[in-house]
């Protein structure tokens, strides 16, 4: 396996019981049936009218503030839209599991709001999340694994609890490609035990990409307002771009990572999903935050802001200097037409336009990288599973192993753990290998990589595709990448990167990338709107069976 090829796919559970490798049960496993053909026509499904189709956060809170809308009203109109996109129709199975106490807490919501106003910009606003984010109530976070399915979190993540203070409706969760895709070399982004195969709204039989799948095409078939999803490398990038979302990787520190099931220390961030840059800007706003629970949020310390609503600036890219990555546009024709008119019309909006030719993440950043996930990935896993309860029969990466060879019909069904063994057979994060690899990472990616770069060329962002279009998915072959992509560097720097729609290629949409320095969200957030407002790519899925074909 090229670790690259790894790399690139970024990083409702029933009573079945399971064989346990580790003394415990699982809930149901295995893929979903196939919807049925016969109930829509040829090339695409059929998806009824939705009163909500692309309202924005705005919208939304305008409309409960002037009374024409409650937060229950809202939150019934988002779970009967689950129920006719994700369940039956088109089934893009993106919603794993459903908050029970959606309702409740509405309810309560629309009460305080007529007592004492809305609380903020999400007051009332229905949220989801991914399910390796953990939640203190009726819902479970399993990471789409069979062995965590029964795992009730002891206390909310930090960023749970910045939701509901924020008066935000958490729905449900998101599924996710099993283990945010650090299981198998061989894996289909998407897919996880617990949760089925989760798809692409614009193309069925395309890929929502992974690992954040559920995050990508539940708000981009509009189940949700916005959604959360996590990034080590290209998780948040990859499933919204192939989704035609605005997604936000944030800087690491500026959003906790307690409470969220880990891969890496060095490069793990959740961060906002959603259909516009002011919908991304106001979720970030709710998510950031220094939080004791995770010491690499003391660095945020005097760089969050308040609101990052305010840097939505439409005429931000009037003096802007782009450098343009050419080593990160991959070969597609088709994507580099799209990515060419982007920067025509970023340069028409006053953008002045750098070449870098030769920018991009090698190969020794690559083995870096690989070796620093590989150290991580199992002492964060370890220390995570120690805090769980009884309910969970794994309390190791050994024991999770152990697990799934047990059970392996139902967790193991298309693709295997090769990435656990290797993890497994780690040493401590004291090893020489690990500290030599995480130097070598962070030098190449940070000193010697973006901030090199914007230095000499005095940037105020990188630019380039965000990726090719989706894949057709193969859960036979597992996912197969064809080139091009921006996310690394970002994602082993720990800086932040930003996709936005920039239009589409046979009916699958392609996005573009900002990236730049440590703590330049508001720089890129303004930069990013001012490229949407202009331009307006954001296209609502259509549902084809399949990529049309022209002619």
């Amino acid at each position: 396996m090229q670790r690259r090829d790894f790399l690139k796919t970024g990083l409702a559970a029933g009573g079945a019981t399971l064989v346990s490798g580790c003394g415990g049960t699982g809930g149901d496993a295995g893929p979903p049936a196939p919807a049925s053909e016969a109930a829509a026509p040829a090339d695409r499904w059929s998806v009824p009218a939705f009163e909500h189709d692309e309202a924005t956060v705005a919208q939304l809170q305008q409309a409960q503030a002037e009374g024409r809308l409650s937060a229950r009203a809202l939150a019934e109109s988002y779970l009967a839209r689950m129920d006719a996109v994700d369940l039956a129709g088109p089934r893009l199975n993106s919603v794993i599991e459903r908050n029970p106490d959606a309702l409740a807490i509405a309810d309560e919501l629309d009460r305080e709001r007529k007592e004492k106003g809305a609380r903020g910009a999400l007051h009332g606003i229905p949220v989801l999340i991914k399910d390796n984010i953990d939640t203190a109530d009726r819902m479970r976070t399993s990471a789409g694994s069979l062995a965590l399915a029964g795992s009730i979190a002891p206390r909310d993540a930090f960023i749970v609890e910045r939701l509901r203070a924020a008066g935000a409706v958490i729905l449900g969760k998101t599924n996710l490609s099993e283990w945010a895709n650090f299981r198998s070399t061989r894996s289909t982004s998407g897919w996880s035990a617990r949760g089925g195969l989760t798809r692409n709204p614009y193309v069925l039989d395309r890929s929502a990409c992974g690992s954040s799948s559920g995050s990508g095409a539940a708000p981009s078939a509009n189940l949700c307002a916005v959604a959360v999803g996590t990034e080590t490398d290209g998780s948040i990038v990859c499933p919204s771009k192939a989704n035609g979302l605005v997604g936000i990787k944030p800087t690491v520190g500026l959003v906790s990572r307690a409470g969220i099931i880990p891969i890496s220390a060095s490069q793990d961030t959740a961060g906002p999903m959603a259909r516009t840059v002011a919908d991304a800007a106001a979720l970030l706003s709710v998510l950031a935050g220094v939080d004791p629970r995770d010491a690499a949020t003391a660095h945020a310390q005097g760089r969050l802001q308040p609101d990052y609503g305010a840097f939505l600036q439409a005429g931000a890219l009037q003096g802007a200097r782009l450098g343009v990555a050419r080593g990160m546009f991959g070969n597609n024709a088709l994507v580099a037409g799209v990515i060419e008119q982007a920067l025509a019309d970023m340069s028409r909006l006053g953008a002045e336009i750098v070449e870098l030719k030769d920018f991009k993440a090698g190969s020794e950043v690559d083995d870096a990288e690989w070796t620093v996930l590989l150290y991580e990935f199992k002492d964060g896993l370890n220390a995570y599973l120690a805090t769980l309860g009884p309910d969970v029969p794994c309390k190791t990466l050994e024991e999770l192993i152990a697990f799934n060879e047990a059970n392996r019909d139902r967790s193991m069904p298309w693709f295997g753990q090769e990435i656990f063994a290797l993890c497994q057979e780690k040493g401590p994060l004291s090893s020489k290998e690990y500290l030599d690899a995480a130097a070598t990472a962070r030098r190449l990616s940070t000193v010697e990589g973006i901030d090199k770069v914007m230095d000499e060329h005095r940037l105020d962002a990188v630019v380039a595709p965000s990726g090719d279009p989706a894949f057709t998915i193969d859960l036979v072959n597992g996912d197969h990448y064809t080139g091009g992509g921006t996310s690394t560097l970002p994602a082993v720097s720990g800086y932040p990167h930003i996709t936005v729609p920039a239009g589409q290629v046979l009916g699958l949409p392609v996005g573009l990338s900002f990236f730049g320095r440590a703590w330049s969200e508001p720089r890129l957030i303004a930069l990013a709107y001012s490229y949407e407002q202009a331009t307006r790519h954001r296209q609502p899925p259509g549902f084809l069976r399949t990529a049309a074909i022209p002619g």
